[in-house]
C-alpha cells in the first residue's frame, strides 16, 4: 500500500513547481516546433515518472504500471476513435462521397464564415454531445480541410468551436462523472452548468469568426452569427434546467443548425469570404496547395442522398452508441476487465484532496462492443458497403489509415499515460491544492483549476473526476456553494480542452499537418487562457454579487 503525497518537500510552493516540471515541459516542446509531438510526449512522460518516483515517493513499480495503464487507455478510446474517424474521412474521399458534401455545403452557402459557424460550431457541437472524446475536432478538422481551409486553420478553429459543447458532451458523461465523485445529484448540477455556459455559447460563435476572418469580418454577419449563438444558447439552458443533462448537446445543435440553415435561406452577406486561410499571416496557408474553387452547382436530389449518405448512418449509430439502455446492454456482455495487480486499490487518496482515505481503482475497462470508436468502425462499414467498397478494399483502406495514424496514435498513448500517472501519483492534486490556497479569489482560480485539469488531462469527464472532490470540500471550508464551484470545475474546464496535447495532436492528424503541434498550440492558447479568465470572472460574479447569486442554485 502506498499513501499519495502532496507536499513532499514541507513547501506548497517548491513542491508545487516540481509537480508542474512534467507538464510545462511538454508545452514547452510541442509549442517550441522544434520538437515532434510523441518525441514530446515520450520525454514528459519518462520525466513524469523521474518527478513521481524520486520527488513524490510513489514506488517505481506503481509508477510504471500506471503509465502502461495509461498508454492502454490512450488507445482505448480515444486513439481508436481518431483511427475510425480518419477511415470514414478517407472512404468518403475514395468514392467520391465527400466532394458531394462539399458541393452540398456550398449549397448552402461558399462563404467561409459561415461554413465555420455551421461545421465547426453545429456539426462539432452535435459529435461532442453524441461521442466526445476528440470526436468532434477528427470530423469537423477533417471536414474544413476537404473544404479547402488552411490546416492551420482547420485544426485552430475546430479547437476554438469546440468549448461550449464540452461540459455536456458524450451524453452528460462529464456531468454524471462530477456527480460521482462529489455526491451531488447531477440533474442539479447539470442545471448549475445551463447557468453558466450559455453566457459563453452567446460568445463563442462571435469569438470564432473574429479568431478567422478579424473584427469587420465578423461584424459583416453579425445577424447569421447571433441566430446560431441565441438558438444555442436558449436550448443549452431549457433543456440543462427543465429536461436532462444527458442530451443537451444534441438538441441545442440540431435547433442551432436548423436555425441557421433557414436564417441563410433569406440573408446572405453582400460580401463572399472565399479565403481558406486565417486572417494575417499564416504560416499553414504559405506551403498550401492552390485549392479548387468549390463547385456551387445545386445537387440532385439523389446526388444530396449520396453525399450525406455516410453522415446519416454516423448519426443513427452513434445515436444508438450513446443511448444509456444500449450501453447498459453491450457493457454487461461485451466489456472484459482488467485489474491491474499491485496497483488496483494499492493506492490511497488522502485529505485534503478527499474527505477520508480512499483508494484509487487502476482497473482496465475493455467495454469493445460500446466504445465510441467501434460505432465509427460499424458505421463506415456500413456506409462503405452501401457506396459499392469491396472487404478487400476496406481493408487495404484500412491498412493505410493505420499507417497514417500511427506516429499520433504513439502521441495520443504518451499523453494518456501522463495523465493516468499524474492522477494516481497525486501530483496533478498538488497543482489543485495550489488553487485551493487563494482564499477570497477561489472562485476565479478554482475555474482556473478545472481549466488546468482538463488541459492536463484531456477530459472534462476527468477533470471532474480529478478535482471534482477538491472543489466540493474547499467551497465547503470557505462558505461557498459547492453546488456553484462543482459547476465551476466543469464550465472552466470546457476552456482547457483546446490547448490539451491530446486534442491538439487529434486536430494535427485530422488535418494531415503532422509536426506542426506546435502551431497549432501558439495559436490557440491565447483564446483558450483568454475564455477561461472570462468563465472564473462570471463565476465570481455568481459567488458575489446581486443579481448574479440569485443564479446559484441551493
Amino acid at each position: 500500500m502506498w499513501n499519495q503525497v502532496y507536499n513532499p518537500f514541507g513547501n506548497a510552493a517548491l513542491s508545487t513547481v516540481v509537480a508542474a516540471v512534467p507538464a510545462v515541459t511538454l508545452l514547452v516542446l510541442i509549442a517550441s516546433n522544434k520538437v515532434k509531438a510523441h518525441i514530446a510526449a515520450v520525454v514528459a512522460l519518462i520525466l513524469t515518472n523521474i518527478v513521481t518516483i524520486f520527488a513524490f515517493t510513489m514506488p517505481a513499480g506503481m509508477s510504471i504500471r500506471a503509465s502502461l495503464l495509461g498508454v492502454v487507455v490512450g488507445f482505448f478510446p480515444i486513439g481508436w476513435i481518431v483511427l475510425n474517424v480518419i477511415f470514414l474521412y478517407r472512404v468518403t474521399v475514395e468514392t467520391g462521397r465527400f466532394e458531394l458534401l462539399k458541393r452540398a455545403i456550398g449549397g448552402v452557402t461558399t462563404d467561409r464564415r459561415l461554413q465555420l459557424l455551421l461545421i465547426a460550431f453545429g456539426f462539432g457541437a452535435f459529435f461532442e454531445g453524441t461521442s466526445g472524446f476528440g470526436t468532434p475536432v477528427a470530423i469537423t478538422g477533417a471536414v474544413l480541410l476537404g473544404l479547402g481551409f488552411s490546416p492551420l486553420a482547420a485544426s485552430g478553429l475546430s479547437l476554438i468551436a469546440n468549448t461550449a459543447p464540452v461540459a455536456y458532451g458524450a451524453l452528460g458523461a462529464p456531468i454524471q462523472g462530477l456527480a460521482s465523485v462529489t455526491g451531488l445529484d447531477p440533474y442539479i448540477v447539470g442545471a448549475m452548468i445551463g447557468r453558466q455556459l450559455p453566457f459563453f455559447s452567446m460568445l463563442v460563435p462571435f469569438w470564432l469568426i473574429w479568431a478567422f476572418a478579424g473584427w469587420r469580418g465578423m461584424i459583416a454577419i453579425w445577424p447569421p452569427i447571433l441566430v446560431t449563438a441565441v438558438s444555442f444558447a436558449i436550448p443549452q439552458f431549457v433543456i440543462s434546467n427543465y429536461i436532462n443533462p444527458w442530451i443537451v448537446d444534441i438538441g441545442a445543435s440540431l435547433i442551432s443548425m436548423g436555425c441557421l440553415i433557414m436564417f441563410l435561406e433569406v440573408w446572405q452577406p453582400k460580401e463572399l469570404w472565399l479565403s481558406p486561410a486565417l486572417r494575417g499571416k499564416d504560416e499553414s496557408a504559405l506551403t498550401m496547395k492552390p485549392v479548387k474553387p468549390l463547385d456551387t452547382k445545386p445537387l440532385t436530389q439523389s446526388q444530396l442522398w449520396n453525399a450525406l449518405l455516410p453522415w446519416i448512418i454516423v448519426f443513427i449509430v452513434m445515436l444508438i452508441w450513446g443511448n444509456g439502455s444500449f450501453k447498459t446492454w453491450a457493457n454487461s456482455i461485451f466489456t472484459w476487465n482488467y485489474s491491474v495487480p499491485n496497483l488496483h486499490n494499492m493506492i490511497s487518496k488522502m485529505p485534503p484532496v478527499a474527505a477520508k482515505p480512499t483508494l484509487e481503482g487502476a482497473v482496465f475497462s475493455f467495454p469493445y462492443l460500446s466504445l465510441t470508436g467501434t460505432g465509427l468502425l460499424i458505421a463506415t462499414l456500413i456506409s462503405g458497403s452501401l457506396m459499392g467498397v469491396g472487404p478487400v478494399a476496406m481493408v487495404v483502406e484500412y491498412g493505410r489509415t493505420i499507417r497514417l495514424c500511427a506516429v499520433s496514435l504513439i502521441t495520443i498513448s504518451a499523453m494518456l499515460a501522463i495523465g493516468t500517472l499524474t492522477r494516481l501519483s497525486g501530483v496533478d492534486a498538488t497543482l489543485g491544492l495550489a488553487f485551493a490556497a487563494t482564499g477570497v479569489l477561489y472562485p476565479f482560480f478554482g475555474t482556473l483549476l478545472g481549466w488546468l485539469g482538463v488541459a492536463l488531462t484531456g477530459s472534462d469527464t476527468a477533470s471532474n473526476v480529478l478535482f471534482g472532490n477538491l472543489q466540493k470540500i474547499t467551497s465547503e471550508q470557505l462558505g461557498l456553494s459547492p453546488i456553484l464551484m462543482a459547476a465551476a470545475n466543469s464550465s472552466g474546464g470546457v476552456m482547457g480542452k483546446m490547448i490539451d496535447a491530446q486534442s491538439i495532436v487529434v486536430a494535427s492528424t485530422a488535418t494531415n499537418w503532422f509536426g506542426h503541434e506546435g502551431s497549432i498550440l501558439r495559436f490557440v492558447f491565447k483564446h483558450s487562457i483568454a475564455l477561461a479568465c472570462l468563465v472564473g470572472g462570471l463565476v465570481t460574479l455568481q459567488a458575489y454579487v446581486y443579481p448574479f447569486t440569485e443564479m446559484v442554485l441551493k
